[in-house]
């Protein structure tokens, strides 16, 4: 169903407990699609959870998911906001039930092996011990298998059935007890790492806190966070968690933003500073002024846009469910001719072949290759979340893997996008330099002059006390600087065009040349003086991130190809810059178009391209390249919601995280692929020369699972 059309109906989202494994989240998704009231449904099986297109009551949806016990309930029910001690409560309980049932499963099969080795193969006690074994482990096995034959449908639990059937009839009952087994214990592996990769997201549900002290007339009482209101006022005491988005209205501390932005180092809050839930307030006492619903502060938004990030197939996967539909029929032919080939051509024995096409069907079972690819997404991406990098989708994880080429935005990106003074030489020493610093900010601090405030930040800085200046006459030069009179001196501060057109033979050889320095360094310079004589060169310039020299340098190590800086600045200042930071391309002077028209241009030369920018200002080169990166999405819903990958921290060394990050993904998804076939189809030449068995089938197939599961969980260790 295409998207405009699923708009039209009303969608909700529930979440599933029950899952074991990824073709059984498709079939529940197929059911769900056919009853009456349902337009369309999705399961996100990475973050076990369908989206309902229609009408369905919970019982309905159940119903269809009975197959495998399915429990539904509403995404945004109460039980959500309740503690994650009694959510864990009701998640392992149902684990804890079926780990017991495996335990008395394999205790009758031990005890039919006793009885197998007393009172021999064909005794009534050992039967019966095999029988009740294969009863009670393989129970939910059989009953879907079942309903599958009747309907056609073919999975591994339908060629499971139809396996453990033959092998009942011709007597193996040890060795199908030992399938059977074998089966049900491949099949909780599989549901205990998907759960393992499920719990990094799940992680990030426990970091807000579930109440918050609130102040409410005049009365300070803990409210559960689901009953604060925009507006309210939040108490958070040194070494707690801040349970709410909002604003500091008053108090001074280092808060740890490690859980939103990946950034270990505290940062510091002070009045009308944001802070966001999740994080830790870790010295001094603040009051905070609630601006966000607890369902629409940024750790909830993260959350949500992660697990829907962990339902968006990526190309490999999408290969691997194509692959499986047709997987599944064809072995089932194989292994009917092998059973029955060589006894009608080649005389060879009934028994022996039915028993070869038996272990066809076992080691036929794709659990290895349908689980490969979604347990490395999620791990991926719930690893990257954590580390504070959003990736919105296993698609974009796949395409990070195979960039070609990365444009930066300058200003924000590869800058820190705050102008600061750089340099500040005084010359001719009429003045010292702190009280013409002072005389200088008490003229800018009555500017609107865009780098008005590098210059009142670096006379804070230094503790200038510029308030009590005096200044009388002041006058906006336009386009050119300022004018104002302090103790009967009239001061200038402009351009250098502003100076030389004062007076020509104020410009000495050796302030032309300080000039002309500072401008070739990408700088803006601005001359003070008086009509008489110049005091002093300021340069302002937007700082370059520390980290951006690196991080260029990783990527290029990273094998990168191109680097290119894309910016609106003058040549003069974007070549400082680029040369600086040391991309292998400079584009100056671009307006927005423009920035678009060369991404196009990139996309078709390399194929790959992202483009990383803060996300509202690069909107159209954003959206044009391969991947869109946001810098620094915490706080920011405009790059949350419009870029592919977030980089939540305002810090550009998460990229080559990512990017490698991404590399380890794509090969590990690969190497799993490649690894569950070649696995399958060794086993598969043993039937040649008739050594293929039902014990080499199960473990070849629950070794192939084990090794794939924990191959994709390495990807949520993988470190900056």
């Amino acid at each position: 169903m295409s998207e405009p059309a699923r708009l039209n109906n009303e969608k909700t989202v529930y979440r599933v407990n029950g899952f074991t494994c990824a073709n059984c989240a498709g079939k529940f998704e197929r059911n769900v699609k056919e009853l009456p009231g349902v337009e369309d449904a999705k399961v996100n099986f990475g973050a076990s959870k369908i989206s309902v297109y229609g009408e369905a009551s919970i019982e309905e949806l159940e119903k269809a998911g009975a197959f495998e016990n399915l429990k539904l309930e509403p995404e945004k029910s109460k039980i959500q906001q309740q503690s994650n001690k009694e959510e864990n409560t009701v998640e392992k309980i149902p684990f804890l039930k079926k780990h017991s049932t495996l335990l008395h499963a394999t205790l009758l099969l031990v005890l039919g092996y006793v009885s197998f080795f007393v009172n021999g193969e064909e005794n009534v006690v050992t039967i019966l011990l095999f029988l009740a074994s294969m009863v009670i482990g393989g129970l939910p096995l059989f009953k879907v298998g079942f309903q599958n034959l009747l309907r056609l449908e073919f999975d591994m639990r339908t060629l499971m059935t139809v396996a453990v059937i033959g092998g009942a009839i011709i007597g193996e009952w040890g060795e199908v007890a030992v399938v059977v087994i074998l089966f049900a214990l491949s099949e909780a592996l599989e549901r205990f790492s998907m759960d393992r990769a499920r719990q990094s997201i799940r992680s990030l549900m426990d970091i807000a806190p579930k109440e918050a002290l609130i102040r409410r007339n005049g009365h300070e009482i803990v409210v559960s966070v689901a009953d604060i209101k925009v507006g309210d006022i939040m108490i958070v005491k040194p070494g707690q968690k801040i349970a709410m988005d909002g604003v500091v209205v008053q108090g001074y501390s280092a808060v740890n933003q490690a859980a939103i932005t990946g950034e270990s180092v505290p940062m510091e809050k002070t009045v009308d500073d944001e802070v966001f839930a999740g994080t830790l307030n870790e010295e001094g006492l603040l009051e905070v002024k609630i601006t966000k619903l607890v369902e629409d502060t940024t750790i909830s938004k993260i959350i949500h846009l992660v697990e829907e990030a962990q339902g968006e197939r990526a190309p490999a996967q999408a290969f691997i469910d194509k692959f499986a539909k047709y997987y599944t029929p064809a072995i089932m032919v194989v292994a009917a001719l092998v059973a029955i080939v060589p006894p009608i051509f080649f005389n060879g024995s009934w028994e022996a072949w039915v028993y070869q096409g038996l272990a066809v069907l076992v080691v036929g079972c794709p659990c290895a290759l349908v689980i490969s690819t979604p347990i490395s997404i999620v791990s991926a991406i719930g690893n990257a979340a954590k580390n504070g990098v959003l990736i919105k989708g296993g698609i974009y994880l796949e395409q990070i893997g195979a960039l070609n080429a990365v444009a930066f935005d300058k200003t924000g990106t590869l800058t820190k996008g705050i102008p600061v003074v750089t340099d500040f030489t005084v010359f001719n020493n009429v003045m010292n330099e702190r009280d013409l610093l002072a005389n200088i900010t008490a003229l800018e601090y009555r500017s609107q002059h865009p780098l008005a405030s590098a210059i009142i930040k670096k006379a804070n800085e230094e503790n200038i006390p510029f308030h009590d200046v005096h200044v009388s006459d002041f006058t906006s030069i336009t386009g050119k600087g300022l004018k104002g009179t302090i103790d009967g001196v009239s001061y200038y501060i402009g351009s250098p065009t502003l100076f030389r057109n004062l007076s020509s033979s104020l410009f000495t050889s050796e302030i032309e040349e300080a000039v002309l320095n500072l401008q070739g360094q990408g700088k803006t310079v601005m001359v003070v003086g008086t009509e008489k004589t110049i005091l002093a060169v300021i340069a302002v310039a937007d700082e370059v991130r520390e980290s951006s020299q690196e991080v260029i340098q990783k990527l290029h190590g990273l094998g990168i190809r191109k680097t290119i800086m894309l910016t609106g600045d003058n040549k003069g200042t974007a070549n400082a810059i680029g040369n600086h930071v040391g991309v292998t391309d400079i584009k100056a002077e671009l307006l927005p178009q423009d920035k678009l028209d060369y991404i196009k241009q990139l996309r078709a030369e390399y194929g790959n391209v992202a483009m990383i920018g803060d996300g509202i200002n690069d909107a159209p080169a954003l959206a044009a390249s391969t991947v869109g990166i946001a810098m620094g999405g915490a706080g920011t819903d405009t790059a949350l919601e419009t870029a592919d990958v977030a980089l939540m921290a305002d810090d550009l060394r998460k990229l080559p995280f990512t990017v490698k990050l991404s590399r380890k993904a794509l090969n590990i998804i690969k190497m799993n692929i490649a690894f569950a076939i070649s696995i399958k189809f060794i086993a598969l030449l043993l039937v040649i020369p008739g050594w293929l068995t039902l014990w080499i089938a199960i473990l070849s197939d629950m070794g192939a699972t084990i090794l794939v599961a924990l191959n994709s969980m390495r990807l949520m260790r993988v470190k900056e």
